[in-house]
């Protein structure tokens, strides 16, 4: 028994999940991870490298700290590790995240375009706009940099140009839902350009405005973070 297994569980949970229904590119293999920031500690629960999913099991969910250094688990951390790392520290309401390869998500991801505000609820869900973060290769530090660039604007979904998307959130569940907000917008999307049409987005201020309800939710995140501490 370890005192990080509920966290591991859930991050394996999830995992699977998100490997069965294809938000991972292929359901036998090992793309895309997930990682979850441990309550009070700096440390994280984050999967292995290079192991199918459907074969995991909660002792290959590594627990490693801020810094990267091992301290649970016998597998080596996906080579994204870094990347949540990066999130974690420079966005103080994250508390998970889930680097995925959905399909259309990844269609975006190649145009190098990012979604508008199509949606009042996905707004006021994930912010008014999913942009792109420039490309880096998996793992490295041009990659980290494009991203946390991205991270000042507050919003919960992002896309990695050439190579997938990247969604955060106050927990798991809810970073779940953005992942999954994020492929319906993406899928309407795509099938309203391919109509040749011109595509309605929401109207200004209104994005602005939805996305205050989102910063108010991070603030209150942020605001326990630091009475945390302070008690500490």
């Amino acid at each position: 028994m370890s005192k990080y297994d509920e966290y591991k569980r859930e991050v394996l949970q999830v995992s699977q999940r998100l490997s069965e229904h294809g938000y991972f590119g292929t359901r036998s293999g090992s793309a895309g991870n997930v990682s979850v920031l441990i309550d009070g500690e700096g440390v994280v629960a984050v999967t292995p490298h290079g192991l199918p999913y459907a074969g995991m099991t909660t002792d290959d969910i590594c627990i490693m700290d801020l810094d990267l250094a091992p301290i649970e688990g016998a597998r080596a951390p996906s080579v994204e590790a870094a990347l949540h790392v990066a999130v974690y520290k420079n966005r103080r309401d994250v508390n998970a995240v889930i680097h995925s390869h959905q399909i259309y998500a990844s269609i975006f991801s190649i145009l190098n375009e990012p979604i508008p505000p199509l949606f009042d609820e996905v707004t006021v869900a994930i912010g008014p706009m999913v942009e792109v973060a420039s490309y880096g290769v998996s793992g490295s530090p041009q990659l980290l940099e494009n991203v946390v660039a991205k991270l000042e604007n507050r919003c919960h979904c992002y896309l990695l140009q050439n190579h997938g998307a990247l969604c955060v959130g106050r927990n798991l569940q809810k970073t779940v839902n953005y992942v999954e907000l994020l492929e319906k917008t993406a899928s309407i999307y795509y099938r309203a350009i391919a109509t040749g049409r011109p595509v309605t987005t929401l109207p200004d201020p209104l994005p602005n405005v939805l996305f205050e309800f989102v910063k108010r939710e991070q603030d209150v995140e942020i605001a326990r973070k630091d009475g945390r501490q302070q008690s500490e």
